[in-house]
């Protein structure tokens, strides 16, 4: 009885392998604008494509991480100074891509830049704080994509956002998730949209890996000054366990980390150059096994999973 469903699982694998497989030709022929090259999956993704004979235009924030990148890769690589958060900065690297593409127009475009320090709880922060977590992470996006939509259009390209587990399962407090959440609308809707005009949309929704960004010490500090920020009666509701027991968590979360992180990168590029790319990769074993299925489950069953190990306040609300 068994024998014919697993045979018809076994021919599923093997034809989602072999059509996975498959990749495009005439690579060189291709541009892909990378945002947030300086450091991390960025830097590393900059430096793979380029090794495959892309011609890749690499973002970065600083001109040392522009230089640093250039070191390690050919003259095909090409950087360009851009803040996603800054409107003007947007508009001129669009125009120096369109001026570098020509008739080309845009082969791929990588969302990749993104600011993860601001983790606390809500009550603890200021809109600000969520802003600067949006500005990046979300509306930069959404600026950068706009500006080079008709390019990509153009090439009936690709188009890969990178998101997070945490895009589908709200674990921690602050912008980040937030953010995340709204990546991934932004991602469905373009899908749906540009399916006509050949362009295909993918997103990347990593678990924890070891970035510059995901480093504690530099979120612990902000988690610092917002604690010492709050006014006394705050504290006193919360409790100076309760902010211990959030640091604690932040040396937890990058000590669970995984070094890995072309195993993000490879799904980034097989989305970039694969013909039939995926519509979502979760690189990772913790977004397999935990954040994706845990987000899948009843509402009182998540928020217990999520809730029995979480920091408990010196005094909880009546």
């Amino acid at each position: 009885m068994w024998l014919p469903l697993l045979v018809l699982l076994a021919l599923i694998f093997l034809y989602r392998w072999h059509r996975g497989r498959q990749t495009l030709q005439n690579l060189s022929d291709k541009y892909v604008l990378i945002t947030g090259c300086d450091s991390g999956f960025g830097n590393l993704l900059a430096k793979q494509l380029d090794r495959l004979g892309l011609r890749v235009l690499a973002t970065c924030l600083t001109e040392r991480g522009a230089e640093d990148l250039k070191k390690e890769t050919s003259s095909r690589l090409q950087t360009v100074f851009l803040d996603v958060s800054d409107s003007q900065s947007v508009s001129s690297a669009a125009k120096w891509v369109t001026s570098t593409v020509g008739d080309a127009g845009l082969w791929g475009l990588v969302n990749n830049a993104g600011f993860v320090i601001a983790i606390a709880p809500n009550e603890w922060q200021k809109k600000d704080d969520f802003a600067k977590v949006l500005n990046v992470n979300l509306l930069g996006m959404i600026d950068v994509t706009l500006n080079l939509l008709h390019l990509i259009r153009k090439a009936q390209g690709r188009i890969v956002n990178v998101s997070s587990a945490l895009g589908r399962l709200c674990t921690v407090g602050g912008g980040y998730c937030i953010s995340k959440f709204g990546v991934e609308a932004f991602s469905d809707g373009l899908r749906r949209e540009l399916g006509d005009f050949g362009v295909k949309v993918s997103i990347i929704e990593p678990g924890a890996f070891r970035t510059a960004m995901a480093v504690s010490e530099p979120r612990k500090k902000n988690l610092k000054r917002l604690w010492e920020n709050l006014p006394a009666e705050v504290k006193k509701d919360y409790g100076e366990q309760y902010y211990q027991n959030w640091a604690q968590n932040m040396d937890n979360m990058t000590g669970s980390t995984s070094s890995k992180l072309y195993k993000v990168t490879d799904c980034m590029e097989h989305a970039l150059i694969a013909v039939y790319p995926w519509t979502r990769y979760s690189p990772g074993w913790d977004s397999k096994l935990f954040y994706i299925p845990v987000s899948y489950l009843p509402t009182i069953l998540s928020d217990y999973v999520l809730c029995r190990s979480a920091p408990k306040p010196a005094q909880r609300a009546e």
